[in-house]
């Protein structure tokens, strides 16, 4: 009999990982803001499960149960939402979302802007792709990361483990 997880409890996310080369053309947009506004570097990713506080081991638990049955999908971005992080909503199939009070999303930038400095990001987001709202793209693998909140510089963020979603 294994003994108890007795590690402690710490912040995780679980992120779609999106495919190339939606990720190059994200991390294009991604570092464009950047350049404009500062702020720290972090992959391109889609956010379905945000700052959830469990042990790692719960945590580990919690992706495996989430992937187990489930075929890639489709994500949609549906627009550019500028709020305390710039992000792009994403829509996902129904039984995809694994928290009716949570909004899956693509965050583009971290950091804290003024209100005007927002609007000036989310016309940015436009010039760098005109095309982004309504960009489609195939969600194959969720990740865990540890994600501590606290952490303004994001280096202390971790992949943990990836669950790739299989075909049915």
């Amino acid at each position: 009999m294994e003994p108890a997880d007795q590690s402690p409890e710490e912040v995780y996310s679980v992120w779609a990982l999106t495919p190339e080369p939606v990720r190059s053309r994200l991390r294009g947009v991604m570092d464009g803001l950047r350049a404009a506004h500062g702020g720290p570097a972090f992959e391109p990713h889609a956010t379905v499960v945000g700052a959830i506080r469990l042990r790692r081991s719960q945590a580990i638990e919690m992706l495996r149960a989430a992937a187990v049955g489930v075929s890639p999908y489709t994500a949609r971005v549906t627009g550019v939402a500028p709020r305390r992080l710039l992000l792009l909503p994403v829509r996902l199939p129904p039984a995809r979302t694994y928290s009716r009070a949570y909004m899956p999303h693509v965050s583009l930038l971290y950091g804290d802007l003024t209100d005007e400095e927002k609007e000036e990001a989310r016309k940015k987001v436009e010039e760098l792709d005109k095309n982004i709202c309504g960009l489609q793209f195939e969600i194959s693998e969720l990740a865990l990361y540890r994600t501590d909140t606290e952490d303004k510089t994001l280096e202390s963020w971790e992949l943990v483990e990836v669950a790739h979603l299989e075909k049915k």
